[in-house]
């Protein structure tokens, strides 16, 4: 028996990246449908955000989340601590739009609403207008450093950093009202939280907008890892049309490319110089993907101009490309069971808190009674003493009348009625009295009636323990 000697090989060593090492991308300017919305989008979402914290109602800002009173404003309403569950809410029925926006078109939100998005785009906008389009960013970028790319870096920077500051400043004028912000800005008087989130907000704003960009989406944003779980082949997403597209390649417009075996697509690379995230769309569809469009609208305008049908790259579904279905049997399939059944929920919570908010009474009150044993009267009556908190929701002064039931001849001894300052909340001792013999001994329910003398619908009624002892 022959002995074979085993001669170890050399393990050779490989060095790995833990992540792809990122290329700047340089999105080429688009004009088009889904370009137009996108800046439509853009333009409202920031009206929004920067406009509605000036707005003022009833003498106040419209819309304030004071934490330090604990008082949350939003126009005509005062929600209080007690009314989180407004907030839990809030947060369902976004959600819940989240997954019916997402099984319809898939990541609309991303595309057209996100904030990410949205700064990213009003960066880039300003980038553009400073130092040039995509081949002069280019070969700026590519060109050693000079006294003309030190201004026009620096000129891009210092507006952007203008913006973020003013996008910070905004962010916290919706928790200390805005112009009172503006005092201690200008006044240099600002206090140590309001400073840290302007500063934060600020730069956060600033560098994942200036910066990071497309990195937030693929590498810090959580919603592109389980959007698959909201996708299914009826779901509407920008895609690629392989069978009409391929195989690709450049040609003559005046040749006929069918007859030289070429699909639609001229290899033009136009929708990769478009796409944000620097993905190629005509891969298929990558997680990346922000459903922003922009590809469509540059893939169209290169049909127009090749004289080709358009629609190469469009929203449109797996089912609907590989079965060929219209646009009428594509639609019929996109509003499914899936979809009818989140819209029906989302329709239902909306309808319950637009009624809950509706009839929301706006007095809350509290009962608690006091640990004190029980007094007896000269008389022999019994005297119970609790603690009454009256919030008034209410931005006017309000007067209340309270009384008590439950006891035959229970009566309130001192005052029964109180005022309440605008938006406010007062806590009081009320003393029930009750005559010798009217109750048992032991504890026995009650109730106190709360009621606004000049509006008696509004009224709240609470329970208490009245003690009698033995």
């Amino acid at each position: 028996m022959k002995i074979i000697p085993i001669v170890p090989v050399p393990i050779k060593e490989v060095e790995m990246a833990l992540f792809e090492e990122r290329k700047k991308i340089y999105p080429r300017s688009q004009k088009g449908w889904f370009s137009s919305w996108r800046w439509a989008l853009v333009f409202f979402t920031q009206v929004l955000f920067y406009g509605t914290a000036w707005l003022t109602w009833n003498d106040r800002q419209a819309v304030l989340f004071d934490l330090v009173t604990r008082k949350f404003y939003i126009f005509g309403l005062v929600l209080w601590p007690q009314d989180f569950i407004y907030l839990a809410v809030l947060l369902v029925i976004s959600a819940l739009s989240l997954f019916l926006f997402t099984a319809i078109a898939g990541r609309l939100f991303c595309g057209y609403a996100c904030p990410q998005t949205v700064y990213t785009e009003i960066f880039m906008w300003i980038e553009k207008k400073i130092e040039g389009d995509r081949n002069a960013r280019i070969k700026l970028d590519a060109a050693p450093m000079s006294a003309r790319k030190f201004s026009l870096k620096s000129a891009k920077h210092f507006v952007w950093l203008v913006l973020a500051l003013w996008t910070g400043f905004t962010f916290v004028g919706y928790f200390t009202p805005i112009h009172q912000l503006t005092e201690a800005v200008l006044a240099f008087s600002l206090g140590p939280w309001e400073t840290f989130w302007l500063l934060f907000y600020g730069f956060a704003t600033y560098g994942n907008a200036g910066f990071m960009r497309e990195q937030v989406c693929k590498y810090m944003c959580p919603y592109a890892r389980f959007q698959s779980a909201m996708f299914d082949k009826d779901t509407l997403i920008v895609t690629y049309d392989t069978e009409r597209g391929e195989p690709r390649g450049s040609r003559n417009k005046k040749v006929d490319y069918k007859a030289e075996g070429k699909g639609s697509c001229v290899d033009c690379g136009i929708c990769v110089q478009v796409c944000p995230t620097g993905i190629d769309i005509r891969n298929g569809l990558q997680y990346e993907c922000i459903a922003c469009g922009l590809c469509i609208d540059g893939c169209d305008q290169v049909m127009d101009k090749m004289g080709y049908e358009r629609g190469l790259i469009r929203y449109t579904t797996e089912h609907a490309l590989t079965r060929k279905l219209d646009s009428k049997a594509m639609w019929r399939r996109v509003f499914r069971l899936r979809t009818l059944v989140y819209g029906a929920a989302l329709g239902l919570i909306i309808l319950a808190a637009a009624l809950s908010l509706a009839y929301h009474v706006p007095l809350k009150v509290d009962v608690l009674r006091d640990r004190g044993m029980p007094k007896v009267t000269d008389t022999g009556g019994i005297e119970n003493v609790y603690r009454l908190q009256i919030m008034n929701t209410q931005e006017t002064v309000r007067s209340y009348k309270i009384s008590v039931k439950g006891i035959n001849g229970a009566e309130i001894v001192n005052a029964t009625e109180v005022n309440v300052g605008s938006a406010s909340a007062i806590a009081f001792p009320v003393r029930v009295r009750i005559p010798a013999g009217a109750a048992e001994v032991g504890s026995t329910r009650i109730r106190f009636t709360i009621i606004d003398v000049n509006a008696p619908k509004v009224a709240v009624t609470e329970k208490a323990v009245f003690l009698v002892p033995k």
